[in-house]
């Protein structure tokens, strides 16, 4: 994969506007394990490397088993593995990712907003929204991840 330009570089008034919902979003009453199991999610189901690989690492950098990671995309038949609020974030931010899909019914809000209150489901769902639009600057833009920096080609 090649980098076809560096996005934050060309226009850095743009990724210094995102720069500013990311810090909101950190300071933000949701932890930063929940934020960047949602960041993954969404990352996973937009099929962008760079920012699943930065996201796994995240995580594993905050103590997350590897038992618990692997298991995000499937997290609906994973057991007690992730906690009730975890679920209905992950849940949250499968249908608010695929909105062209779900259009976000009724339900789906019911069942965040029982978990979450008002501001913090604001705050997910700006997470969500800044994560696509980051997914869709590093899928067009063909970010390379971590993984496949030329140090480990070897």
């Amino acid at each position: 994969m090649t980098n076809r330009i560096d996005y934050a570089k060309i226009s850095p008034v743009g990724y210094k506007a995102f720069g500013g919902v990311y810090v909101h979003v950190q300071n933000s009453s949701l932890s930063k394990d929940l934020i960047n199991l949602v960041y993954l999610r969404v990352s996973q189901i937009n099929g962008c490397a760079y920012c699943i690989d930065m996201h796994s690492r995240d995580l594993l950098k905050s103590g997350i088993e590897i038992d618990k990671l692997v298991l995000v995309p499937v997290w609906r038949n994973a057991g007690e593995v992730f906690s009730p609020r975890e679920c209905a974030a992950l849940a949250w931010a499968e249908t608010v990712t695929r909105v062209a899909e779900t259009g976000v019914p009724d339900v789906d809000y019911e069942a965040a907003s029982a978990e979450f209150g008002d501001k913090e489901l604001a705050d997910l769902t700006y997470a969500i929204g800044l994560m696509g639009a980051f997914n869709r600057l590093g899928i067009s833009f063909r970010t390379p991840p971590a993984a496949a920096a030329p140090a480990r080609a070897a």
